[in-house]
């Protein structure tokens, strides 16, 4: 009898094209299996919806504080058995009551080499600070903005012409390659822990995850 699947559950907030990214991806040993939004109308509950997959709205607008958001949104978590929790565009920042109830399962991707260039925005934020190199990083969530440990990430170049626009579609291009793979590795158990306790990707056997991948730069699209 083959195992049993990891549960994985998707938050977003918005046209969810790295939940789509995710849906389309080979993820076993994982699958998605549940998607919360909290936004009414936001495109990752369509996707969700047309891929077959459990949804729920809840909208933490309807909460008197965040831990009450939390607190509903725990409750499907643990209703549907959900192992990892993936954030896809999620615009809140989530507190202990999700947090312990998932230490160091709970991930996230933002499109910036952190710890360079934080919260949101990023894109603009690479832009005005003149870097010639940006891109993507998958990490852990903890209690802070986006200073979760670093599991994986993605170099992209950024160009003379670009403005923010042209530069984030190009590292969303990248998200959709990097987040399926680390979900993959996540759910196979590949995550380790360093001499300082510090979690990782390992980077040893058939199929391990580089921690950095930097794509030929004369192989990109505009």
């Amino acid at each position: 009898m083959s195992a049993p699947l990891v549960r994985v559950a998707v938050l977003a907030s918005g046209s969810g094209s790295n939940l789509q990214a995710l849906l389309q991806a080979d993820l076993r040993p994982a699958e998605v299996a549940l998607v919360i939004c909290n936004v009414a109308g936001a495109g990752a509950l369509e996707k969700a919806k047309a891929a077959g997959i459990e949804h729920r709205l809840i909208e933490h607008k309807a909460f008197p504080s965040r831990e009450a958001f939390d607190q509903a949104i725990l409750e499907q978590l643990l209703a549907k058995r959900i192992d990892w929790v993936v954030l896809a565009g999620f615009m809140r920042i989530l507190t202990k009551v999700v947090l312990d109830a998932f230490p160091e399962r709970v991930v996230n991707i933002h499109p910036a080499l952190l710890p360079a260039f934080p919260g949101t925005h990023a894109q603009a934020q690479a832009l005005r600070a003149g870097v010639r190199i940006t891109g993507c990083t998958v990490h852990l969530v903890d209690s802070g903005m986006d200073t979760g440990p670093i599991l994986a990430q993605t170099a992209v170049p950024v160009r003379p012409q670009d403005d923010e626009a042209a530069l984030s579609r190009r590292i969303l291009r990248e998200e959709h390659r990097t987040y399926p793979r680390v979900i993959k590795a996540l759910a196979a158990g590949q995550l380790q822990k360093d001499k300082n306790g510090r979690p990782f990707l390992g980077l040893e056997g058939p199929g391990a995850l580089s921690a950095l991948r930097v794509p030929a730069f004369e192989e990109e699209q505009p």
